[in-house]
């Protein structure tokens, strides 16, 4: 890895990981890369939260291009925004949610 190439963007990866570094978004994200999309209604019952709290945290990541979202009627529709933060939650869920092995 060569850090030059990585200062560039080091400022957007730290912003991106600063919205990743809330459990509740992370389950969301976690929702969305499993469905590919979801509705707000969806979310709520996946995740546990209240439909406010809920917004909160789809505002603040749609804020930094997290997520996004497409209206059907009255209902949206929310998904991962950019290819690269579902394969960072995969990786992230390879890493700690698989089974470790015995040591």
């Amino acid at each position: 890895m060569e850090i030059r190439d990585f200062e560039a963007n080091a400022p957007a990866v730290a912003n991106i990981l600063r919205t990743l570094g809330n459990e509740r978004r992370l389950m969301i994200l976690c929702k969305l890369v499993e469905t590919g999309e979801m509705t707000v209604g969806a979310l709520v019952e996946a995740v546990g939260l209240s439909q406010s709290a809920l917004s909160q945290h789809l505002a603040k990541m749609r804020d930094d291009d997290i997520v996004s979202f497409r209206r059907n009627g009255q209902t949206l529709w929310y998904r991962v925004a950019d290819p690269r933060i579902a394969q960072l939650i995969a990786e992230l869920h390879r890493l700690f949610c698989r089974a470790m092995p015995a040591t």
